[in-house]
């Protein structure tokens, strides 16, 4: 039981290391590789991924970072699904659990991104995970209406 929550833990710790390696330029979906927000200081020669990451001494053309960035998408999706097969093998009350510290922690966290940003900044953060917390409800109301659609053709 041990063994499986710690390497549970560290397959949750595995799209960290890989959003740290992915190439600039657009990601899976169109929107800047590894970044979860745009704005100002995201991208670009200051970004973390700018300059200095780990694809940028390649020299590669427009259509390479699109075929990388496509790559690791389909990559943390692959890796995201093995999560997710070991983890429905745990039992409720440890899926519970682990649930429960992921959303605490990020509370935590857009907590601490809130306290340094200024009012006005506070005040289009909490726009956008507004909208965020909408498309992930609607998200999880089409999932649960496409999951009914099998049983009702039968």
């Amino acid at each position: 039981m041990r063994k499986t929550l710690i390497a549970l833990m560290f397959a949750a710790a595995l799209p960290t290391v890989a959003m740290a390696a992915m190439p600039e330029g657009p990601g899976p979906m169109g929107e800047p590789s590894g970044h979860m927000m745009g704005g100002p200081g995201h991208g670009g020669e200051h970004g973390p991924r700018g300059k200095g990451g780990p694809f940028s001494q390649l020299d590669l053309t427009k259509e390479q970072r699109q075929q990388i960035g496509k790559l690791m998408g389909d990559q943390w999706h692959a890796r995201k699904d093995l999560v997710k097969k070991y983890l429905d093998k745990l039992p409720a009350a440890d899926q519970k659990a682990m649930q429960d510290e992921i959303a605490a922690g990020k509370q935590k966290t857009q907590a601490d991104i809130r306290a340094v940003l200024k009012p006005d900044q506070q005040k289009k953060f909490d726009e956008i995970v507004k909208k965020q917390e909408q498309r992930r409800a609607e998200w999880k109301e089409f999932q649960a209406w496409k999951a009914q659609q099998p049983q009702k053709a039968q």
